[in-house]
């Protein structure tokens, strides 16, 4: 039984963005609905698989917070599909491109990364 109060108390998410929010509901949406016991058919299996292969097919800033593990729990099925398409963005790149892809500041300069890099040249063979 709900208490009168508790229906419009609020419940903080510092962390997590409306946008990811609604996504993370959508989700468990869909996937209470296909594990309802009279929905245990196989166009519902392939909806399903449809509908996680489509949900990850959102802009990289979404995409991206997505993978945080604000809420990551409910969407392991999918996880690795995120990671991989983000993986996929960054594969051949650069630093400096991989840097402007995730807006990443680079706080070496450019002595600092010199130094790094000569250090681990083994790395940028």
């Amino acid at each position: 039984m709900i208490e009168d109060d508790c229906a419009n108390t609020g419940i903080p998410l510092p962390n997590v963005t409306s946008g990811v929010l609604s996504k993370v509901i959508e989700y468990c949406k869909k996937h209470a609905e296909s594990s309802a016991p009279d929905n245990k058919d196989r166009a519902g299996n392939d909806a399903l698989k449809t509908f996680d292969a489509k949900f990850i097919d959102v802009d990289q800033s979404l995409l991206f917070d997505l993978i945080l593990d604000y809420l990551s729990e409910p969407l392991q099925t999918i996880y690795p599909k995120k990671k991989r398409t983000v993986a996929d963005m960054i594969k051949g790149k650069t630093p400096e491109e991989v840097r402007k892809i995730f807006n990443i500041v680079n706080d070496y300069n450019k002595e600092d990364e010199a130094e790094v890099r000569g250090e681990n040249a083994w790395a940028f063979e």
